[in-house]
């Protein structure tokens, strides 16, 4: 089922946006998130599922979600993202992305 894909809050969509004119790595970036946000139009399952258990409270205070996904993204980058379902409509809503060292800081591997 194809899905929606939005983002948290606005200061990640410009984030985002800046990352297309920026230096040449994050214009790589951009480009991988970019290739990311297709195949979840696609697909929203097409990522990892994150065990509940081990889920950072950050996720669930900020964004009051109670699932959590990840896409890998080249070179280690990681995109974080939830999803979430309304009547009709599956909406992916991309939560921030970072390098697998980051991610393993933040989820404690």
């Amino acid at each position: 089922m194809e899905s929606k894909v939005t983002f948290g809050d606005i200061k990640l969509k410009e984030a985002y946006t800046k990352l297309k004119t920026s230096k040449t790595e994050d214009q790589m970036l951009y480009k991988w998130i970019t290739r990311a946000i297709d195949d979840l139009k696609v697909n929203a399952f097409c990522g990892t599922q994150v065990p509940k258990r081990v889920i950072p409270k950050i996720y669930t205070e900020k964004y009051e979600t109670d699932n959590l996904w990840k896409y890998d993204l080249p070179k280690g980058w990681r995109l974080i993202y939830t999803i979430a379902n309304g009547e009709v409509l599956i909406i992916s809503i991309i939560l921030e992305w970072m390098t697998h060292k980051d991610y393993e800081k933040r989820f404690k591997y």
